[in-house]
């Protein structure tokens, strides 16, 4: 039997007959000699098909093959420097199990396409080496992700998709129908199921899809997105600062350490991960407003940054800044008011330099039941729905603190990527639903 093999590892069966199963990404012609590159969704194939070496039938065959053809072919491996992967096939044989027609042929070409084509061709344009290299980055970065808080002691606790309430403003939540006429809505965090289970748990981090119902259509911004969120007991500040960092550093090292190629297939500048080492910097908010009006910013104290405010502040550096101490008034009912400053919060926003802004934010939270259902009813959220979550400062009750971090938004910046629709297979954006 003539083994099937990924291109991947063809490297391993070099002077073999082999056969690989994928799809036409290419095909030169040169007379007597057609040179089809084939992808497999591991890597690229140059095969080689000489006519005087193979049936006429064959050869033609090859000769006038459509681009997004699906084909096996059998061969024989040899080394090629030349060559996309640095192997070859000679082609023995052919197998076409669709043709793609020329009368409707693969709608993305090597010419210029707008953005618009592109996404309405997502599904596509996914097959494109650039859009491989992007989800492959993505997922190195999960897999660090994961590996990071397997190997510090967390367990992974899933949290729900449907939630009865928000928990971080009611103007961004979707809205669903649940049964008997009853309202749901699709999360926006796991952040209060989290902090349930680090009471049982301890250290815990629930990694799923969120839902922001933001109508905003900057570069940053998606409606559904992923997001690792950690939570842990017996836990302040500090520990959100020291995980985060640890995060950072470590997912930046992965992707150096084994997506060299898509990097540079990128064009990514690699000295700018390099140069992800600890320690970040950190500033207080005050400080961080008097730094933005020197730059030119027209933020006041008590207002939010917005996208070129965060660009402003790490202009002058290659690693992320953390800012802390931001304005009560601003921030989720949820985070702990300073003791020592109660008009500002004991949380943390960790600010990507090269304009990519907050990769995380995070903090401690309240562990007092009255001031935590004082500020229930300040933000004028149903008491109600949250009965659970007062429970959990009845019942043993502890300093804890937590953060998320989006993946799609981690992911552009380790790409260098302009638009975060690239960084997931099917974005979903303010006029994006389809495919």
């Amino acid at each position: 039997m003539i083994p099937r093999i990924s291109i991947a590892q063809a490297g391993q069966h070099a002077g073999e007959t082999v056969e690989i199963a994928g799809w036409l990404y290419n095909l030169r012609r040169s007379g007597k000699i057609a040179f089809p590159i084939i992808r497999d969704g591991s890597g690229l194939m140059q095969c080689v098909a000489v006519k005087s070496a193979l049936p006429e039938e064959t050869f033609e065959t090859v000769k006038n093959l459509t681009q997004e053809s699906s084909l096996v072919v059998t061969g024989k491996v040899r080394a090629e420097q030349r060559a996309p992967g640095g192997y070859e096939m000679d082609v023995e044989s052919l197998q076409v199990l669709q043709r793609v027609p020329e009368s409707d042929p693969y709608p993305i070409t090597p010419k210029d396409h707008g953005t618009d084509f592109l996404m309405d061709h997502r599904h596509l344009w996914l097959r494109s080496q650039r859009q491989h290299a992007v989800i492959r980055v993505r997922h190195e970065v999960i897999k660090a992700v994961r590996d990071y808080f397997d190997s510090h002691g967390f367990t992974l606790v899933d949290t729900p998709i449907f939630t009865p309430a928000a928990c971080e403003g009611t103007t961004t939540l979707f809205e669903v129908n649940y049964f008997d006429d009853e309202k749901a809505y699709l999360t926006q965090s796991g952040q209060l199921y989290n902090e349930a289970t680090a009471m049982a748990f301890g250290k815990v981090y629930c990694f799923g899809p969120t839902f922001r119902a933001e109508k905003s259509k900057t570069r940053r911004h998606l409606t559904e997105f992923w997001m690792v969120e950690p939570e842990m007991a017996y836990a302040n500040l500090d520990d959100v600062k020291r995980v985060a960092e640890e995060l950072l550093v470590f997912i930046a090292g992965r992707v150096l350490e084994n997506r060299q190629e898509e990097l540079k297939r990128l064009e990514r500048d690699t000295s700018k991960l390099e140069a992800i080492q600890a320690p970040f910097g950190r500033m207080s908010y005050d400080d961080a407003v008097k730094v933005l009006q020197t730059r030119g910013s027209e933020i006041q104290w008590g207002g939010d940054f917005g996208g070129t405010d965060e660009t402003l502040l790490t202009q002058d550096s290659g690693r992320p800044i953390m800012v802390d101490g931001f304005p009560t008034a601003i921030k989720a009912f949820y985070f702990q008011p300073n003791p020592e400053r109660p008009e500002v919060v004991q949380g943390v926003d960790v600010i990507a330099p090269e304009g990519y802004g907050e990769i995380i934010g995070g903090g401690q939270r309240i562990h007092d039941p009255e001031l935590l259902l004082r500020r229930i009813e300040e933000h004028n959220l149903p008491k109600a729905a949250f009965d659970w979550y007062l429970d959990l400062r009845k019942y043993g009750s502890v300093p804890h603190a937590g953060f998320g971090m989006g993946i799609e938004r981690c992911v552009a910046w380790m790409c260098g990527l302009e638009h975060i629709r690239e960084t997931i297979a099917f974005p979903r954006m303010l006029y994006r639903i389809r495919p």
